[in-house]
């Protein structure tokens, strides 16, 4: 994506995974100073995206705030398995329910101006809807005044069915006309086709072990006379959901990419394929040029379950222009 607005805020990367929300905050010239993240093998992606310059400071719960550079906004996809409908939903309980906490004592620590948070849409009713509340409320306490909203990938450029809560803070006083914020507008959804374009061997036939398992699966209680091999096969770029159960079928679309789902084929060119490290990091919004960056150096394994976790760059980069606007209105006359 080109940059789209010039401006001089500087952030930093927390939880920050592979860079997703990096990526879209640089997309609209703003500056990394740094960032945090506890997963070596992500951060191995993220320097292969990245290079070397900004430090790695860790764990943000042990972080020395003070020893942080100066910046003005922070971007972080906080852990979300805690609240998760397929993790075990501990919430507040978990000791990564409460990472949002130290994030909110970073940002008292440092004054910060902004900060761009996302989460799982299992936020909104976890706890009846209570830890929704007291991370609104911890943070208004902190002096913020916050927009949210539950969103799609599919409305903001990737098609992708990933829906995730993004939380936009502005410091109180930086605050005079609350009105004048505007969520992203909705985007065309792009063609599929132009996101399945691996050319590595990753078909998936009867020479692989693997398939004999998803021959077995196709019958089993769930899936018994449902599928046919041969028609499944006719419809070039159907994707293919190998849940727990049963199979389910996207067209013009994939399922949300996570931690632990491997399990995607599509059909191309009449055969089946396994979606690919690469491919899924297109459907999060990372460009051709640095989604072929981590090939032959990052198994696709751990690429697959680092998109899976990654921030939407494209939903990101919506929000962070949807902040810089409001941020430009509160000094217009």
């Amino acid at each position: 994506m080109a940059k789209t607005k010039d401006n001089n805020l500087k952030f930093m990367d927390f939880c920050a995974g592979i860079g997703g929300g990096r990526l879209g905050l640089e997309n609209l010239g703003m500056q990394c100073v740094g960032f945090s993240e506890i997963d070596k093998k992500a951060e191995k992606t993220y320097r292969e995206f990245f290079g070397e310059e900004e430090q790695n400071y860790g764990d943000l719960t042990k972080l020395n705030k003070n020893g942080l550079p100066d910046f003005d906004l922070m971007i972080a996809g906080f852990p979300c398995q805690t609240f998760s409908v397929i993790g075990q939903r501990k919430g507040m309980k978990d000791d990564r329910g409460q990472i949002i906490f130290h994030l909110i004592d970073i940002m008292k620590a440092k004054n910060l101006k902004y900060f761009i948070l996302e989460n799982v849409k299992g936020l909104l009713n976890h706890g009846t809807g209570e830890s929704m509340k007291i991370i609104l409320n911890a943070l208004d306490e902190a002096g913020y005044k916050v927009f949210w909203k539950l969103t799609s990938s599919l409305y903001h450029g990737v098609p992708q069915m990933r829906e995730r809560i993004y939380f936009v803070g502005v410091r109180k006083d930086l605050v005079k006309n609350e009105n004048a914020f505007d969520f992203p507008q909705t985007v065309e959804k792009p063609d599929l086709k132009d996101y399945l374009i691996d050319t590595d061997e990753l078909e998936f036939n009867e020479k692989k072990r693997a398939y004999e398992t998803f021959l077995k699966y196709l019958e089993n209680k769930y899936n018994k006379g449902k599928f046919s091999i041969e028609k499944l096969l006719k419809e070039d770029f159907l994707v293919i959901d190998t849940r727990q159960s049963d199979l389910r079928l996207y067209r013009g679309k994939v399922p949300t990419l996570r931690t632990g789902r491997h399990g995607i084929l599509y059909v191309r060119d009449g055969k089946f394929r396994r979606l690919s490290g690469y491919e899924s990091l297109l459907l999060q919004g990372f460009p051709k040029n640095l989604s072929e960056k981590p090939k032959g150096k990052i198994a696709d394994v751990y690429l697959l379950s680092q998109a899976g976790n990654a921030m939407t760059v494209n939903a990101v980069e919506a929000f962070g222009e949807s902040l810089v606007n409001f941020i430009e209105k509160q000094y217009e006359k």
